[in-house]
């Protein structure tokens, strides 16, 4: 297994971030593997066709090739530590593409198994690199990317919600089936035999992404950025509909409660419900004024929950009542 060995320091600076070049990444992966996972296979059924279209570019298929080989190892250039919670897709292109050819190529063979792919074994490989998963990330991500990126700030607020009641164990236990933390300063990442590594005075970042198990990028003079899958981000965006609470308080009132099985802001449950941000304030305004939602001001952002009446009433609803 892949254990990281952390400090009480490093823990005090993790921290998340959000990265549109790991969602790339993630996309691009999951469709060269030909896999379609109960839980994506709308989306994967969605864009098969314009991966078949993007695959028509070697390098393209050669990264794709390379992210699916089993050798179990993310190139590290492609993981590049994101700054924080507004990264920009250019801005970790332009790191990608900044690679020193010899490290490009050399992460790319331990990622494919032992020898980098041709279409990839050139002096300019960072630079078309960078180039194609530009292209993935217009085709596959882009388009839909503001529901994603709301479930992913949303989990976010979770975690670290988890954080300040219960700790870092709590925390970083919850972030995967695979990550577990054993105590004693370690972290296990994944179940794969790699050496221990020793995290020192690099960062450790923590990404919710929408596709995979996740993965770690390793900068180690930088950075540990840990990549874990994000809770619920392929439910649909409208919740199955059940007839009881439909007609009591409305099938789209009905939505923006059950999306809130997490602190959210107004913008976030309009993007995941693909709703505008005045529906959903209306709502939440009935919501609220009826004790079924409370509000809270965190910074310059509101967030709503469901009260425990609200819990309730969902729960009501969701049980089998005699005819």
């Amino acid at each position: 297994m892949t254990v990281l060995r952390v400090h009480a320091e490093n823990l005090a600076a993790t921290r998340f971030a959000l990265s549109p070049l790991a969602e790339t990444i993630g996309a691009l992966a999951l469709l060269a593997s030909g896999r379609r996972p109960a839980q994506l296979g709308v989306w994967v059924g969605r864009h098969r066709a314009a991966f078949h279209d993007l695959a028509r570019d070697p390098v393209v298929a050669a990264l794709g090739a390379t992210l699916t080989s089993g050798a179990r190892w993310m190139p590290d250039f492609l993981v590049p530590p994101p700054p924080g919670m507004h990264t920009r897709v250019r801005d970790e292109l332009a790191v990608v593409a900044a690679t020193p050819p010899e490290r490009a190529r050399a992460d790319l063979a331990l990622g494919a198994g032992g020898t980098c792919p041709p279409a990839l074994d050139r002096p300019d490989v960072a630079e078309r690199t960078a180039s194609a998963l530009s292209r993935v990330w217009n085709r596959l991500v882009e388009p839909d990317w503001a529901r994603p990126r709301a479930v992913l700030e949303r989990d976010v607020v979770h975690r670290a919600g988890l954080l300040a009641t219960y700790g870092w164990a709590r925390a970083l236990d919850g972030l995967s089936a695979r990550i577990r933390w054993l105590g004693d300063g370690r972290l296990e990442i994944n179940r794969y035999d790699h050496p221990d590594r020793s995290v020192g005075d690099a960062d450790v970042l923590l990404v919710p992404c929408s596709f995979g198990d996740g993965w770690l990028g390793i900068a180690p003079q930088q950075a540990y950025t840990i990549v874990y899958p994000a809770r619920g981000i392929h439910a649909p965006a409208t919740p199955a509909a059940h007839d009881s609470i439909d007609r009591l308080i409305g099938p789209t009132r009905s939505a923006v409660l059950r999306s809130l099985d997490g602190p959210a802001t107004t913008s976030q449950l309009a993007a995941q419900l693909e709703l505008s941000l005045a529906t959903v304030s209306t709502h939440l305004a009935v919501l609220h004024a009826a004790g079924i939602v409370s509000r809270t001001r965190t910074g310059r952002s509101v967030l709503y929950a469901r009260t425990d009446l609200g819990a309730g009433l969902l729960a009501t609803a969701a049980a089998p009542h005699p005819r």
